[in-house]
Parts: structure tokens; C-alpha cells; sequence
């Protein structure tokens, strides 16, 4: 799924953030009566009820990934949702609300939120307990094609972490303009001079994503920085002061962000 920096996304807020249960339905071991059972069923009339329905591979996909027959720019909101789900997951645990997804073959291979208040570590960005996760199930190899997913623009040290891995794409939702790595400040994700650059796209979902960020600064929480609000720093694709509409920066009113 390669990114196209001109994809158009719905820019009308949305409450409910619900997305549908990505996971497979978990498969059930039989016994060897229980499957010579369900053989006998199929073969011997006198134990069935009705004729029965023939199951269309095609179908069967669809229930297990809901995104199989999806456009690409469905897919890219969907999994956007998924990450605003691991943020609003993060606020109600005191976090700085950031959320990511890895995807691999349209399928969720890690799931990260901030935890640097809960561990009192810095470096646990919602990006590396992402990569984390994933690496502990797969070889680091499927990351070369596996795309993030992540409410905020990565920061410098998350953004750099991105290159070594070797991830195919970014996706992100507002602009890092403290922080940021994928174009809000420095632009690592480009540098031809290091390991090879990764293609980045923001702007789905800003609003929500921005909306997190006010209401973890308005929660009275005494972990919270000030915010900064800017002006002239709209929506970014790629780092280069466009927008994902492919026009240039609107002057929307960015906050700047905790990496």
C-alpha cells in the first residue's frame, strides 16, 4: 500500500472513534471424535438438517479482516482510528494522548500508546512499544513492508528509530511543530544521507488527533506542559508545508506536541 501524499480525507470531526474488532476469530482445536463428528454430518444424510450453504472464500476473508475489501483511502481512515483508539487509551491513563498502529498486509501487528509518565522512562514513545510488540512476534524483516500509523507527526528520536527499522511508510495525523522529525522541524525521514528515507503523509484525522492533545492540557493534569499554539503551521505532507490535499499550509492553528 504505497502512500499518495494528494489522498483527499474527510476533514469533519468525528466522535465516535469506535472501529471494528480487527483480530481474526480465534480457532478452536477439535478432538478427533469431535471432527469425525462433524465428518459424519457432512456425509450422512440422515443427520443433516438442511442443504448446506457453500462458503465463498472471498466472504470468509471479508469477516476475518475488514479492511479486505476496502479502497485505499478507507483503509488509511481506518487504521487512523485504530491509532486515536491507543490515544484516547493514553489520556485515560494520564499519557500524553499518542497513539500508533503497525500494519503489515492490512493486518495490526503492534499497537503502541505513550508510557513515559507510567515508567518514567522517556524513550517509551507509542512508536517504539509499538515496534517493540511487533518485533516480538515477527523477524524485524516484515517491518520493510509494514506502514505507521500515528496520531502525531513522530519526533526527532522516534523519526530516526523509523529509518533504522526500515518502515515503508508514515501516516500521521497533526504536526509535530516542538519535536517533530517527519518535516515539523527536521526532516529525518528524508535524509538521502542515512539509511534509505521512508515516504510520510499527515493530516488524517488532525482534528481528532489535536482534540486528544487539548483535553489531556485542559484535565488539570500537573504532568501536562503549557501549550504552545501557532499560527501558520496548517497541516503537513511529507514535511514540505503542503497539505494532504496537495495545497500549500492553510494557517490552521497548530499545538505544538510532546514527542
Amino acid at each position: 500500500m504505497e502512500p499518495d501524499a494528494n489522498l483527499a480525507f474527510n476533514k469533519e470531526p468525528e466522535s465516535n472513534l469506535a472501529s471494528t474488532k480487527t483480530d481474526a476469530n480465534p480457532v478452536v482445536a477439535m478432538g478427533t471424535d469431535d471432527a469425525n463428528s462433524v465428518a459424519a454430518t457432512k456425509t450422512d444424510p440422515s443427520l443433516t438438517t438442511g442443504t448446506e450453504s457453500e462458503t465463498n472464500p472471498a466472504d470468509a476473508e471479508s469477516e476475518q479482516n475488514p479492511v479486505a475489501n476496502m479502497s485505499d483511502d478507507e483503509k488509511h481512515r481506518y487504521f487512523m482510528k485504530e491509532a486515536l483508539l491507543m490515544g484516547e487509551k493514553a489520556l485515560a491513563a494520564g499519557e500524553t494522548p499518542v497513539g500508533c498502529v503497525l500494519v503489515h498486509d492490512d493486518k495490526i501487528i503492534g499497537y503502541g500508546m505513550n508510557a513515559t509518565n507510567r515508567t518514567m522512562n522517556g524513550s517509551r514513545h507509542a512508536e517504539f512499544l509499538a515496534l517493540n510488540q511487533a518485533c516480538r512476534k515477527y523477524r524485524r524483516a516484515i517491518l520493510r513492508e509494514t506502514d505507521l500509523y500515528v496520531t502525531v507527526e513522530p519526533c526527532i528520536m522516534c523519526a530516526s528509530a523509523l529509518r533504522q527499522f526500515h518502515i515503508r511508510s508514515v501516516y500521521y495525523g497533526a504536526v509535530n511543530d516542538r519535536f517533530g522529525g517527519c518535516g515539523g522541524i527536521l526532516g529525518i525521514h528524508a535524509d538521502s544521507s542515512i539509511d534509505a528515507p521512508y515516504p510520510v503523509v499527515g493530516g488524517i484525522f488532525r482534528d481528532e488527533a489535536v482534540a486528544l492533545l487539548r483535553r489531556f492540557y485542559e484535565q488539570n493534569n500537573d504532568r501536562a506542559p503549557n501549550p504552545r499554539i501557532k499560527k501558520g503551521r496548517g497541516q503537513q505532507s511529507g514535511g514540505n508545508g503542503e497539505n494532504e490535499d496537495g495545497g500549500k499550509d492553510d494557517g490552521d492553528d497548530s499545538m505544538s506536541v510532546l514527542g
